[in-house]
This record gives structure tokens, C-alpha cells and sequence, in this order.
């Protein structure tokens, strides 16, 4: 239906079908115009429309179709992909660490040299002697789920660093999974700055402080990292603060670029050993508020 107008003056419409909605949501996210003009008009004028109510009920019909083609595309992305293993892995490992608790409360009422934990599942799964079927098919779903989490967790170390290069190697596969969860993605995680960074994870901490409760968390999540587990408490935060400045740099070389950069390990090791030498009476500095800031 061309009529040879310029589509950016005729309106996103141009060359749809009336019932082409695939079409039309392509228009909608691909198109552009530089100044408004009456649309639904030209779309009556231009056979497109039926009235300015057909106008907008086809416009709603585009813009829908739009929006869940980009959340389609956006949930198949590598780092949506990341988001939803390592939220499947901490499922599995938090619903098996519960049901081994279930299971050896259970199981101490029957057995009285019963276990704890997922190795007396295994222990009681693997067995020929339990009488209690449902005792055993409940330790078997606890192997299956513990399985599932060690298998999740190896796809992280296989997927991750093809995802975030840079992070991975700062932060090793599973930190760095965790991180871009947290962020809601790698494109979010890029855009945070590193005091945000430092303190993911410990978000009931940072809003009891905001309310006046409790101290400024010094970190969240990277507590696991050695960087800051490995430092003396007085030097904690500084060790933290390092540590999510690079995370930072990491995140966005990742999203924005995706180059491989070795020297950002080199530095962050270099401070790491700066602040783990410092003495902790005072006369280096410590940590005196612990507070988190950004870089």
C-alpha cells in the first residue's frame, strides 16, 4: 500500500497491512519520525485505518506485539541465561539442604543412629535395608535435587566466562554469576557504580542503616572473594572497595566491549596486597568508618 511517502512522514504504518501485526511491531520498534503529526488521520487517509478508534486499537495491537518480541529476545540473551541457572542452582541447593533436615528428623524417629545432612541422603538412598519407602523415595529426591545443583553449578563455571570474561576472572565463574542475578543482568550490573557493587546482597543491612538501625554494611556478596574474606576486619572495607571498583570496570568492559583485559587481575592483586600489609593499629589508616564508596 506505498504510495511513495517517506515512511518517517507517513507514519510507522507505512507499507503494513492492516493485519500484519508481525509487521507492524517491526515498524513500531524500527521506525522513526522527527516531529509528531496527526497519525491516526493519516492512517484513515491512507486506507490503514478504518476510524481513529481502528487507528489505536491496531497501534495497541503493534506495541504489545513489540514489547513481547524484546522480552523474548531479551530473555534468550547469554546473561538472562546466567541469571536463570544460578537462581535454578541456589534453588536446588536451599531446597535440598531443607528437605535433608525434614528427612533426618523423620528418619531419627525410625532409626535411632540416624544422620544429618545430604550425606546421610545419600547414605540412606544408596542403602537396601530401609523398610520405609517414602523415607527412602524422600532421600532419593534429595540426592536428585543435590545432583542437579552440582550440575547447574558446573554449567556456571563452563557459561559464565564466555558471558563476562573480565568479571569471571576477577571474581571466578559463581561470584560472578551471582553478581549479574543480583543486577538483574549484565547490562544492569554495567550501569552501577562500584559502591552499589559493593554492597549487592546485603540490601536488609543497607536499608536498616538508611534508617538509622544499623552500621554501613562494608560489603555484600563479594565477602565470599578472597580479596575481602582473606583481609583482617580493620581492613575489610578498603579491601571491599577495591575490590567492587574493579568489579565495576569489569562489568562494563564485559557489556560494552567484551575484550579480554589481564591487567585489570594485575592491578586488583597489587592493591589487595597494599591493604592486607597495612598494620592494624591505626597507623595505616584501617578502616576507620567502613563504610561502602564508590571508587
Amino acid at each position: 500500500m506505498s504510495d511513495g511517502t517517506d515512511p518517517a512522514e507517513s507514519g510507522w504504518f507505512a507499507d503494513v497491512e492492516p493485519g500484519d501485526t508481525d509487521g507492524a511491531a517491526a515498524a513500531i520498534t524500527e521506525g522513526e519520525t522527527a516531529e509528531p503529526d496527526d497519525w491516526p488521520g493519516l492512517a484513515v487517509e491512507r486506507g490503514f485505518a478504518d476510524s481513529a478508534d481502528d487507528y489505536y486499537d491496531r497501534l495497541h495491537e503493534a506495541t504489545v506485539e513489540a514489547t513481547r518480541a524484546a522480552v523474548r529476545e531479551r530473555e534468550a540473551a547469554d546473561d538472562r541465561q546466567v541469571v536463570h541457572v544460578v537462581r535454578a542452582m541456589d534453588d536446588c541447593e536451599r531446597t535440598a539442604n531443607e528437605l535433608a533436615e525434614r528427612l533426618a528428623e523423620w528418619a531419627g524417629t525410625v532409626d535411632p543412629d540416624a544422620g544429618t545432612g545430604i550425606e546421610y541422603a545419600r547414605d540412606l538412598a544408596a542403602r537396601d535395608d530401609v523398610s520405609n519407602d517414602r523415607l527412602r523415595s524422600l532421600a532419593e529426591r534429595v540426592v536428585a535435587l543435590d545432583d542437579e545443583a552440582d550440575a547447574l553449578r558446573a554449567s556456571l563455571e563452563e557459561r559464565t566466562p564466555t558471558v563476562a570474561p573480565n568479571l569471571s576472572a576477577l571474581a571466578g565463574p559463581i561470584l560472578a554469576a551471582r553478581l549479574i542475578s543480583l543486577a538483574g543482568g549484565l547490562e544492569s550490573l554495567a550501569k552501577k557504580p562500584s559502591g552499589t557493587i559493593q554492597v549487592l546482597g546485603a540490601e536488609d543491612a543497607l536499608f536498616a542503616h538508611l534508617r538509622g538501625h544499623a552500621p554501613s554494611p562494608k560489603h555484600g556478596i563479594i565477602y565470599v572473594h578472597e580479596a575481602v574474606r582473606g583481609t583482617h576486619p580493620d581492613n575489610r572495607g578498603s579491601a571491599a572497595r577495591a575490590l567492587a571498583g574493579k568489579l565495576a570496570i569489569a562489568a562494563r568492559v564485559d557489556h560494552y566491549s567484551g575484550e579480554l583485559k589481564p591487567e585489570l587481575e594485575a592491578e586488583l592483586a597489587e592493591r589487595i596486597e597494599t591493604i592486607q600489609a597495612r598494620t592494624t593499629d591505626g597507623s595505616e589508616g584501617g578502616d576507620g568508618d567502613g563504610g561502602a564508596a564508590d571508587e
